[in-house]
């Protein structure tokens, strides 16, 4: 079943694209949730209209995430949190470091970046330590960038 995606689905595909999923997927889930609809011949038509008139636009959107893009690589993030004090509790946190804590750090350095677009190496944060995450930006503008988790003086 061929469909055009009306938003962005995780692990499927972006806004506007045409994808081919099973026909469950897309009867029972996509299309009644609103996050895409049939590719009729019709669709396609309207959908390729829509491209070219946003080709323009894409661009200059484009520029500016590159700018924020570099503009967060030169960040230097750091996060502190409760850690475990003693011989057997080491550099363990209390409670972990997520998507959204970082989120709020971006905020806190003045770039909005949802928690959705957030990726961290390895999911949850439990330690102190050096860590990756990926920003994505745009479809096309992706940042990796290097985080220190620290422990709370």
């Amino acid at each position: 079943m061929e469909l055009i995606l009306k938003q962005d689905v995780e692990n499927l595909g972006f806004k506007d694209d045409i994808v081919s999923v099973k026909n469950g997927y897309g009867r029972n889930f996509l299309i009644p949730q609103g996050q895409a609809i049939m590719a009729t011949s019709s669709a396609k038509k309207v959908l390729a209209e829509t491209l070219k008139q946003r080709a323009y636009k894409e661009k200059t959107i484009i520029a500016d995430a590159e700018k924020t893009a570099e503009a967060i690589k030169a960040l230097e993030i750091k996060i502190t949190a409760k850690a475990g004090t003693g011989a057997t509790a080491g550099d363990k946190l209390f409670g972990s470091i997520t998507n959204m804590d970082l989120a709020a750090a971006f905020k806190n350095a003045g770039h909005d970046v949802d928690k959705k677009f957030i990726s961290i190496n390895g999911g949850n944060i439990k330690r102190l330590g050096q860590y990756e995450a990926a920003i994505r930006l745009h479809r096309a503008v992706t940042v990796d960038l290097t985080f220190d988790v620290v422990a709370d003086a």
